[in-house]
């Protein structure tokens, strides 16, 4: 009697094998349905959370200026040696910016003229302070603009039905939104570029730069853009609350200051990477292109 191959066997009891990337693929689209299934009651609230961790780094500034108000005017008076005047003035605008556009960021308020504020004060921060010429800052920085665009482009969302309304002309081509989802995508990255150079290495780092490098290829790519960017929003959220405890230093510990600014602006991707989760990559991406085609 002839022997049956195992293909055939296969195929005749349950259909063909999939292939490792059909599994995953099946893999992450359960996890993808399984994210909007059970959090779909917190689905509308999560724009509006993923904007508060993303000028959350501002706020902590602004307050962090006020009090530290006199060694921030001797820093750059005294040792950067700007005008005492500039200084002060630079000093008092830049918590007015931040707090202003901040605010106006979360509810929505004139997003365009927030963005623009909030990207300048860290541009002139890096001009005032030094630090336009650091690695780690401008990497830092370059993802916390990242950030700023993704919440911009939140604000952009369209009812596309309205738009599509019969007798209405197409006025897709003023939808920007999908630039703005690309652009925020690739800058937000350039943060775990900045995490694998800031620190000693050790097995559970490695493996989590292992991890979060595949994640964020995914997310420069579009391809299983939420499945990706949720995996990434986790691992930094339990990296963050883990290793950058500034709370547990007391006010006057010089560690203090610093875990507080790598927190706050850990979070500040975080929720970039929340609004990511929530409305995925855009147009401009493998997952968009694989709906079509």
């Amino acid at each position: 009697m002839p022997q049956v191959p195992p293909s055939a066997a296969a195929a005749a009891v349950g259909g063909p094998s999939k292939s490792p990337i059909e599994q995953f693929e099946d893999f992450s689209k359960k996890v993808e349905d399984s994210l909007d299934q059970y959090f779909h009651v917190l689905k509308p609230y999560v724009p509006a959370i993923g904007r508060s961790f993303i000028v959350a780094t501002f706020y902590e500034d602004a307050l962090r200026i006020i009090s530290q108000w006199s060694d921030q005017v001797y820093y750059l008076h005294g040792y950067r040696k700007i005008w005492w005047w500039l200084t002060v003035l630079f000093l008092f605008s830049n918590v007015v910016v931040m707090f202003g556009g901040a605010t106006m960021l979360v509810m929505r308020k004139q997003p365009m003229y927030a963005t623009i504020g909030l990207v300048s004060v860290v541009i002139l921060q890096g001009l005032f302070y030094g630090l336009i010429t650091d690695g780690q800052f401008i990497l830092r920085n370059l993802s916390v603009v990242g950030g700023l665009i993704l919440a911009f482009s939140d604000s952009l969302v369209r009812d596309k039905r309205a738009l599509n309304m019969p007798g209405l002309p197409q006025l897709s081509n003023t939808d920007n939104r999908k630039y703005f989802l690309l652009a925020g995508r690739l800058l937000l990255i350039l943060l775990f570029l900045g995490f694998v150079f800031s620190a000693k290495w050790s097995f559970g780092r490695i493996l989590v730069i292992l991890v979060g490098f595949i994640s964020c290829g995914s997310i420069i790519v579009g391809y299983k853009t939420k499945f990706a960017a949720a995996i990434l929003t986790v691992l930094l959220f339990v990296y963050n609350f883990l290793v950058n405890q500034f709370w547990r230093y007391s006010a006057h510990d010089s560690n203090r200051d610093f875990l507080k600014y790598e927190f706050f602006q850990t979070l500040s991707i975080v929720g970039g990477l929340a609004i990511i989760v929530n409305a995925g990559a855009g147009e401009f991406s493998i997952d968009e292109k694989k709906k079509i085609y």
